[in-house]
């Protein structure tokens, strides 16, 4: 499969709805920029992720997102709403970046043990790279998943977790209030396994809860190594065994 058509951000036709132009919310100078018509939303979830990583969930404001943006203060209530809004659409962001950067670890490999470590250090690194974003996505209680551009970018990245990247019909136009296609039992034994697994690394990497470790040992140059040691390790199962 070419890297071109396995792009996970192109997967899903709600990305584009969400983010007309995906540059904008990944540079996020791109929003002082003059706007034209359809860029605004993007440019705002530009500014939203620019006050999350700076302020924290509880500087994330309306008011807030519209300074950074540089824009009147009504702009992100017109296109989103509320914060609540902004958030969700911020999520899905995350999820389609987070799709593709699984996308691009694995980048190419044939299916077997390389290729689903590829995929699991790609997860983490994204964790690394984007914390603040990886720590709202995290948030259920604070994320509506009726919105249909979350709940299509949230299986895209859940696909891309399990090695898909040719994403079906089925993942960009989901069944109503459902986030997964039907899974048997040993594709949702698999799925929760290796979801927990990097998850957990992930969330100790960030959280900086794996210093201690690190200090104990002279193996490790810092957590990172410790953590890309831990996958190397691990016989991690991506996709779709079944149950002996």
């Amino acid at each position: 499969m070419s890297s071109s058509n396995r792009r996970a951000g192109n997967t899903s036709p709600a990305a584009e709805d969400m983010n007309p132009n995906p540059a904008i919310v990944t540079r996020a100078e791109d929003h002082k920029r003059p706007f034209h018509h359809g860029s605004l939303p993007g440019a705002l979830l530009a500014a939203a992720e620019v006050v999350l990583l700076r302020d924290g969930l509880k500087g994330l404001t309306l008011r807030a997102i519209a300074r950074e943006a540089g824009v009147s203060h009504t702009a992100p209530k017109h296109h989103f709403g509320d914060v609540a809004n902004v958030l969700s659409e911020l999520a899905a962001v995350g999820h389609l970046r987070l799709a593709q950067r699984l996308a691009d670890s694995a980048d190419d490999l044939p299916h077997g043990q390389a290729r689903r470590s590829a995929i699991a250090r790609g997860y983490v690194m994204f964790g690394v790279e984007n914390p603040g974003l990886f720590r709202l996505m995290d948030r259920n209680e604070m994320l509506d998943y009726t919105r249909p551009s979350l709940l299509a970018a949230s299986r895209v990245s859940a696909l891309a977790l399990a090695g898909v990247f040719e994403t079906p019909d089925a993942a960009t136009s989901p069944d109503e209030g459902k986030a997964f296609a039907p899974l048997s039992a040993s594709q949702a034994v698999a799925m929760t396994a290796a979801w927990g697994y990097v998850h957990g690394l992930t969330s100790l990497l960030i959280d900086n809860r794996l210093d201690a470790i690190v200090g104990a040992t002279a193996s490790f140059t810092d957590a990172l190594s410790l953590v890309e040691a831990a996958i190397g390790q691990t016989r991690i199962a991506l996709d779709s065994p079944t149950i002996d």
